[in-house]
Formats: C-alpha cells, sequence, structure tokens
C-alpha cells in the first residue's frame, strides 16, 4: 500500500470518527476534554481486561476441571 493512500485512509478514518461522535461541532478545549476522556477510559478497560481476564479464565478452566472429575493437585505433596 502507498504510504499517500495510507495518509489520505486514515485522515478519511479520522474525519469518519468525528462524524460519528459530532466532535467536528465541538471547540478545541472541548475536543481536548472529550479526546482525553475517551482515550484514559479506553486504556484504563484494557488495564482491566490485561489484569483480570486471564485470572478469571483460569479459575474457569479449574472449575470445569473439577466438574469432569480432575482433580487440582496440591503445590505441597505429602511423602509417604
Amino acid at each position: 500500500m502507498d504510504f499517500k493512500s495510507m495518509k489520505y485512509y486514515l485522515y478519511w478514518l479520522y474525519c469518519q470518527f468525528e462524524l460519528i461522535t459530532c466532535s467536528y461541532l465541538m471547540e478545541p478545549w472541548e475536543k481536548l476534554l472529550f479526546y482525553t476522556f475517551n482515550i484514559t477510559m479506553l486504556v484504563m478497560i484494557s488495564y482491566t481486561a490485561y489484569l483480570f481476564i486471564p485470572v478469571h479464565i483460569s479459575t474457569a478452566f479449574q472449575f470445569f476441571l473439577h466438574l469432569l472429575g480432575n482433580q487440582h493437585e496440591n503445590a505441597v505433596s505429602v511423602v509417604k
């Protein structure tokens, strides 16, 4: 893909984003607040998903293994 066409495509996406969110009607300081809020929320949701989704998947996997009869061994094994 050509660099110039990629530049125009990204500009087109940005214009579509402004049309969908109606941010083209905002003043510059309103746009700054709007974009800052949206980016902050996106970062916070991504970070939360990064932290908690693997834990929940692991817990669900262990739960279903337990339902199927596979017992999860303890970390400390008893020597006989």
